[in-house]
């Protein structure tokens, strides 16, 4: 029998179902929380290597690229940030599966097996989203900021980047997850083709208002800089066009799976007379 054989259940069975999966992703969290504070300030300097490729593609002295913090205090939360958001990660594939395992239980076996290769695709394109933006986007941003110093001389002030800790891992951490989140989109769209809420054309139907709430998402989510705007928006324009294609595949394998369902009925009625 299926460890996911629905039962009836009493309310309390279900809370404390609910209190023991909430344990175990507190658990994995904290544990994870530990090891990537004993890690910070190594985490931090990983994150802190997009800089220094921009620091190199606006043509500047990589040795004297630096972050500053200015409040006694700001570091040590900074690093206290860092482990948060490295335990997020880690300890992400334990709370899915923890929530997986509280809903399963309500939920028929081809409802199950049709859930599971979306909790799979999540994670990998939330992945996806944090590499663009740590291998392209967040270097192109910081370059963008770097080309507006100036070296001084000719009548012009020396005005320099030195940016805050605090400020870099917020502008970081903001662009890991609004792409991560905007990436989800393809797997949110085919979780409603499956379910009747959306269909293909509704969505094809939808384009245009969708490419400018794509441009006031990107506005909302990003520094108020253009290329951050324009670098969300883009992504997720392609991701929604990729939607229309998997809600497309979805209604098509619906309709397979009718005909075959209806040949199947036909061909037992022909035996049965």
């Amino acid at each position: 029998m299926s460890d996911y054989e629905d039962k009836p259940q009493p309310l309390i069975e279900h809370l404390m179902e609910l209190r023991t999966r909430l344990m175990w992703a507190i658990g994995a969290f904290f544990v994870a929380f530990v090891g990537c504070f004993f890690f910070a300030k190594q985490l931090f300097n990983l994150l802190v290597v997009p800089y220094k490729w921009a620091v190199v593609w606006a043509g500047l002295d990589i040795t004297k690229s630096e972050l500053i913090y200015t409040a006694p205090q700001e570091f040590f939360f900074t690093q206290v940030k860092v482990a948060m958001f490295g335990a997020l990660v880690i300890a992400f594939p334990v709370i899915a599966s923890q929530i997986y395992k509280f809903v399963a239980p309500g939920l028929y076996k081809n409802e199950r097996s049709a859930f599971l290769p979306f909790l799979i695709a999540s994670p990998i394109l939330f992945l996806m989203g944090g590499a663009l933006v740590y291998f392209f986007f967040t270097p192109m941003v910081m370059w963008f900021f770097l080309a507006m110093q100036q070296t001084g001389g000719d009548g012009e002030v020396a005005i320099s980047l030195l940016p805050r800790v605090s400020e870099y891992l917020s502008l970081i951490m903001t662009l890991v997850l609004s792409f991560g989140l905007v990436f989800q989109l393809p797997v949110v769209t085919t979780l409603l083709a499956r379910v009747g809420l959306l269909t293909s054309d509704w969505l094809r139907e939808k384009r245009k208002y969708a490419i400018v709430i794509a441009f006031i998402v990107a506005a909302i989510l990003t520094p108020p800089d253009p290329m951050s705007q324009i670098g969300l928006a883009i992504p997720t324009i392609l991701l929604y066009e990729i939607s229309i294609y998997a809600a497309r595949l979805v209604e098509r394998k619906r309709r397979e799976d009718s005909e075959t369902a209806e040949s199947s009925s036909d061909v037992a009625e022909t035996d049965k007379a």
